[in-house]
């Protein structure tokens, strides 16, 4: 169960549960393949609670262009 971030927090930052899931493997991903953290100290130890994490903090966004043109 997901504790922290709150849910109802990473939805004011992302607007659908299906693109914050996947935006958040997505960086999950990034982070186990090595690109750097965004932060310097997590309060979790996974990578999904990580990226979680920065999507709340604000540093990880999906990008608009990307988005408008796949609509």
């Amino acid at each position: 169960m997901l504790l922290y971030p709150s849910v109802d927090k990473l939805l004011e930052r992302v607007d659908s549960r299906y693109k914050l899931i996947a935006l958040a493997s997505k960086r999950a991903r990034q982070l186990d393949a090595g690109l750097p953290a965004t932060q310097v100290k997590f309060t979790s130890r996974k990578s999904v609670g990580e990226a979680l994490e920065e999507i709340e903090a604000g540093d990880v966004v999906i990008d608009p262009v990307v988005q408008s043109e796949q609509v």
